[in-house]
């Protein structure tokens, strides 16, 4: 955190028991903890050094830098704390305070007036320098510089603070009694109760300003590294908006609130915590302050440009060329959406590495191949280009980065369909040990990159039928990255189309249709594009269709291509089960020239799947069962079950139709082989729990084994699909059009 105000907190006010000194350039002031726990110092140094033992010692040690930063606690919570690490000392601590606060206001004056003794003499026992030493001689200014009245008032609180602490004292006692006799489950919750009431006891009043560096240094360091570990989004707003009360000229603060508020995705409130934070940064003295509304009348997009405009001009006239990368990087990013945004990232790459900025020319080179992978480039110069970045990352020991680049690949190799790559590359990601600790239990793999590594992971099993697998991973996706924080929306996604998946798997359309106003509201053209997906599968075939066309064309406008080739795909089923297959053919041709130009090789594959369905729907099998042989290898190295399925269900219809010119000898063959290529579809749709496919698959094997005289298998099927299509219910589709 940057350095804030020297005025912070100077109130000559009486807030909760806390005295505010009056006096500028004090950053502390005294309160009855701080007495307890100068207190704790007076008494280590008078114990000798054979009354403690070593470890204790260096337990009091490790206990003391958490109790001088860290903000005010009650004094049943202190005792417990110095407890834990010297009984004897808690007991003297105890004594000492007790003495002071059933003693008179004289007492309390002359403990401060013994505090100076610990600097004097040839050996003192604290030196002025260190860390205690500069806390026992703020607390000797800031009580020097109050007035009889205020000492009064900090008397009257340190009684106060006694007095509640013996009482939560005697209730723990009381508490524990009661546990023993009640049983452990109860007194387990008695105690969590307790410790919830000190913490918002502890938290009521005002932090100095040291506690408040401390605790805003604190939350920050955690969002970014362990956002877990943090407080929840409501409780850190809840402590900023009282920091900010006693002192709205808190820049720190309203940084932070500017953050917090975009875990939780809320884009008004985190604009105006960043303009509360730069007017109280920048403008000093008789400037003007505004209130944190200017701007407001501009959308989001002119603002981030006026910004950056400013930004360039002042880096410009203090000729700071690191500043000037920055703001090129920014350029792109604002400017992306233009046919010629991959110039200004070159040319930000370029310099990024003439000025000796690894992190920034790393961040340029992932982004061109981002870009280039959209483009349609080949996976081979893509994956030579994040070689390239991934020796900066290694040579500059920038591992923030290599997570990024190893999700970057996983993404990639997806996108083009090898899901067994994008395996490997998200499992290496989760094995890596090159995450560095940032601080005792805080690890920095609460990255955006470890989450979507693990969304890819989770979609993967999915595909593959192992839902107990995906299961779990979102199960630890849930735990690491909580719904309030900044990544939720990954995993939420990832689980809300799982879910729709399998809905759509087992025919529960209903079901489905309830997932789609949560997918719409994480990804609006995923959440549409499911829906027409629905209404296609319940036969609204004209509402699904008019759906379609218009994300078409929205998907066309902000080129989307493989959502473009996906709509274009479940535009060709509607129109074949609308018994149009005719009309399926160009569009079919349209996406395969984009999955091509593109080279999305599995997208490529099920456009050739789909294309093979229409040419045995206007018959011509032989045809389609040579178009197949082109796609099933694909789909069967790198497919999810379900598209396998369908690809072997495919294969046999074909088989089936074709065979029907056959000699008997060669016609009898055939059905062979269609009836086990069916039974390795119905395998596969077994693995997902299709049943309204499996069903589909029985009924063909029923018919088949009728045709080669096999009553007792045919019997067998014929039974399993009465089961299945009691269960299901039926849309009135032929089964011939249905792929």
């Amino acid at each position: 955190m940057a350095s804030v105000h020297e005025s912070l907190y100077f109130n000559p006010m009486m807030t909760n028991g806390v005295v505010h000194a009056n006096v500028f350039g004090i950053k502390d002031w005294v309160t009855p903890y701080k007495i307890a726990v100068l207190v704790l110092l007076n008494e280590m140094g008078r114990t000798g050094e054979a009354a403690v033992s070593l470890l204790e010692r260096r337990r009091l040690n490790q206990l003391l830098l958490p109790l001088l930063q860290g903000p005010d606690i009650t004094l049943s919570k202190l005792y417990k704390l110095i407890e834990e690490s010297c009984p004897q000392l808690a007991n003297s601590v105890q004594i000492r305070i007790k003495l002071m606060a059933e003693g008179e206001l004289k007492d309390m004056e002359q403990f401060f007036d013994d505090l100076s003794d610990s600097f004097s003499g040839t050996e003192p026992e604290v030196h002025k320098t260190s860390v205690v030493g500069l806390f026992l001689r703020h607390m000797i200014l800031a009580y020097s510089k109050l007035s009889f009245s205020q000492v009064f008032k900090l008397y009257t609180a340190l009684q106060q603070y006694f007095q509640n602490g013996e009482k939560k004292t005697v209730e723990d006692a009381d508490m524990e009694l009661a546990g023993r006799e009640e049983g452990e489950r109860k007194m387990e919750k008695e105690e969590l109760d307790v410790s919830i009431r000190e913490e918002e006891v502890s938290c009521s009043g005002p932090l100095s300003q040291k506690q408040a560096e401390f605790f805003l240094s604190q939350q920050a360091s955690l969002l970014k590294n362990d956002e877990t570990k943090a407080l929840t989004p409501a409780a850190l707003q809840k402590e900023l908006n009282n920091l900010l009360k006693f002192n709205p000229d808190f820049a720190e603060a309203h940084y932070l609130s500017y953050l917090n508020n975009l875990r939780v995705q809320d884009v008004f409130s985190s604009t105006h915590s960043l303009l509360h934070y730069f007017d109280r940064l920048i403008l000093t003295g008789a400037e003007s302050k505004s209130n944190g509304e200017e701007g407001y009348g501009r959308s989001l997009s002119q603002q981030a440009e006026l910004a950056l405009q400013e930004a360039i001009r002042i880096a410009q006239e203090s000729n700071d060329h690191v500043c000037l990368q920055h703001c090129l990087s920014w350029l792109y990013v604002l400017g992306q959406k233009r046919s010629d945004s991959y110039v200004l990232l070159e040319h930000s790459v370029k310099k990024a590495v003439h000025f000796g900025l690894p992190y920034l020319a790393s961040l340029g080179i992932q982004s061109l191949v981002q870009q280039r992978a959209f483009a349609g480039k080949t996976a081979h110069k893509l994956m030579d280009a994040l070689k390239d970045s991934d020796l900066l990352h290694w040579k500059h020991s920038l591992s923030e980065l290599i997570d990024i680049s190893i999700a970057q690949k996983t993404a990639i190799w997806r996108l083009y369909g090898r899901s067994t790559m994008a395996l490997q590359q998200a499992q290496m990601l989760l094995s890596m040990n090159s995450l560095e600790s940032v601080s005792a239990g805080v690890q920095q793999n609460n990255t955006e990159s470890f989450a979507v590594a693990l969304c890819h992971l989770a979609e993967l099993h999915a595909e593959q039928g192992c839902f107990a697998a995906a299961s779990e991973v979102l199960k630890h996706l849930k735990e690491r990255f909580p719904p309030n924080s900044q990544h939720a929306q990954l995993w939420m996604l990832c689980d809300q189309k799982i879910q729709f998946d399998r809905a759509m798997h087992d025919g529960k359309y209903h079901l489905a249709d309830s997932l789609v106003t949560g997918i719409a509201a994480l990804h609006s053209t995923e959440g549409v594009y499911r829906k027409a997906v629905v209404l296609q599968a319940q036969n609204q075939m004209s509402e699904a269709h008019k759906l379609l066309q218009k994300l078409l064309l929205h998907c066309q406008k902000t080129r989307n291509t493989e959502m473009v080739i996906s709509i274009l795909l479940c535009v060709a089923e509607l129109y074949w089960r609308s018994s149009s297959p005719a009309v399926a053919l160009p569009v079919l041709l349209q996406a395969l020239a984009l999955s091509k130009e593109y080279r999305l090789q599995y997208l490529a594959s099920e456009t050739v799947l789909n294309l093979a369905f229409a040419q045995l729907i206007l018959g011509i099998p032989e045809q389609a069962l040579s178009l197949l042989h082109m796609a099933i290898e694909p789909i069967l190295a790198d497919g999810a079950v379900l598209d396998k399925g369908r690809a072997m269900f495919l294969v046999a219809k074909c088989q089936v139709a074709s065979a029907a010119s056959y000699e008997p000898l060669k016609k009898a063959e055939a059905l062979e082989a269609a009836i086990e290529n069916l039974s390795e579809a119905k395998n596969y749709f077994a693995k997902v729990d299709c049943k309204e496919r499996i069903r589909d698959v029985v009924y063909f094997q029923a018919r088949l084994y009728h045709a080669l005289g096999k009553t007792q298998e045919r019997n067998r099927c014929a039974m399993l699909f009465r089961q299945l299509h009691q269960e299901l219910p039926s849309h009135g589709v032929p089964l011939i059009n249905h792929l």
